[in-house]
């Protein structure tokens, strides 16, 4: 049953795999790359070291989301330790964390939404908002996910979301110094 799911999961997200050779490439390698951990966390600390006091606390508290939530994944990926889809493209995922299950990228993808909606301007939870499956998306598109790992990742980040939003109060209490 599990091998037939797994297959399952396999053959669809073959079918949603892009070919590099398709004029929607690029677009769908920038998405996979805007959700890289790296890129959010130093757009956090700049934002935090030089924005006002509205965004010096979102920025703070989404930075202690994203942190805790890396953590979580990675436990899950070296716990499952699913490989990754075959392929040539995102050498830099498939080197550094050869570990699919579950998305790293749309976990975060998802924390992030749930967070702009519930801490920032309706503007900025709106474009989060929106991005979030993009970026979930390309990671299959481009090959580096297969589709279970993304929906997984996804649910996982939302999940992780709520519960920051709950614990918000005693995150800004306990730790004034950041926020």
């Amino acid at each position: 049953m599990i091998q037939s799911l797994l297959q399952l999961d396999a053959d669809l997200s073959a079918k949603l795999r892009m070919d590099q050779s398709n004029r929607w490439w690029k677009l769908a390698a920038f998405l996979a790359h805007s959700g890289d951990s790296w890129f959010w966390m130093l757009g956090l600390v700049l934002i935090w070291v030089f924005g006002n006091p509205f965004w010096h606390r979102i920025s703070a508290l989404i930075a202690a989301a994203v942190s805790g939530l890396a953590i979580a994944v990675l436990a899950i990926k070296f716990t499952i330790r699913r490989q990754r889809p075959p392929g040539d493209w995102g050498a830099i995922y498939r080197n550094t964390d050869p570990h699919s299950f579950p998305s790293g990228h749309a976990a975060r993808a998802g924390l992030l939404a749930v967070l702009a909606v519930g801490l920032g301007p309706l503007w900025f939870g709106l474009l989060v908002a929106f991005w979030a499956p993009l970026v979930s998306i390309a990671r299959v598109k481009t090959g580096v996910h297969y589709l279970s790992d993304i929906i997984a990742g996804m649910f996982l980040g939302i999940a992780a979301g709520f519960v920051m939003l709950a614990i918000t109060p005693w995150v800004v209490s306990t730790f004034p110094i950041f926020f």
